[in-house]
């Protein structure tokens, strides 16, 4: 019989990412590690503090360019047709 410390719970929905099966993903009590018990992929916990995905904003040649102002004009649809005098 499964002691506390070591018993695992199924995911419902969860998907392998190894063999693409559905609900064959357990994790640990504590949650510290899933594994597949179709294909036997396993994997910890991530950590807390992941370094920042690059996108196009982030990267420092991104923020290094800088965009000019330029004049915009609003248009009321409602005066369109009319003359102002």
């Amino acid at each position: 019989m499964d002691t506390p410390r070591n018993r695992e719970r199924f995911i419902a929905g969860a998907v392998c990412p190894r063999c693409s099966e559905m609900d064959r993903i357990v994790v640990s009590v504590n949650g510290e590690t899933r594994r597949c018990i179709a294909c036997g992929f396993s994997e910890g916990r991530p950590e807390d503090n992941p370094l920042p995905l690059p996108t196009r904003v982030s990267r420092p040649a991104a923020r290094r360019v800088e965009t000019t102002a330029e004049v915009v004009k609003l248009v009321d649809p409602a005066s369109s047709g009319k003359t102002e005098g």
